[in-house]
């Protein structure tokens, strides 16, 4: 009777002290994002859009895509929703800012108006954002 009593308190020190290892393992490897500034950005129609960008575009617009690209002089942000049933979706920019790692990128996806929920044509939404160049990892939110 007493080994088992032995088992059992080993057994929840063991589970206690895994506890304490994965939530103090969470914090090491969450990273604070402060927000050093916003970023400028414009929201390129796609004419805008680079040619080779544009074929890239092309080719991924069916499925969900983050992305990124720059031709040397500008950084391109492109966020994808894959097809949707119908027209008329936009999509928000939330958030683009810089940390002192990252550049972070947040977007949303607006459904249509009532009256475009008739139109049964598939849409391929997709923004495209310019903005500097920078050397930072992109986070895409």
């Amino acid at each position: 009777m007493k080994r088992k009593g032995k088992l059992t308190k080993g057994l929840f020190c063991w589970i206690l002290a895994g506890c304490i290892l994965l939530l103090s393992g969470c914090t090491f490897l969450r990273e604070e994002r402060i927000k050093l500034r916003d970023l400028d950005f414009t929201v390129l129609s796609q004419e805008k859009i680079p040619a080779e960008l544009l074929e890239i575009l092309e080719g991924k617009k069916n499925a969900p895509f983050q992305l990124t690209y720059s031709d040397n002089e500008y950084l391109y942000l492109c966020v994808g929703y894959g097809a949707q049933e119908t027209g008329g979706y936009s999509i928000a920019v939330n958030e683009l800012y810089l940390t002192d790692t990252n550049i972070c990128v947040n977007t949303s996806l607006l459904g249509p108006e009532l009256s475009e929920k008739g139109n049964k044509t598939p849409s391929y939404p997709y923004i495209v954002l310019k903005t500097e160049l920078l050397e930072q990892t992109v986070l895409f939110e």
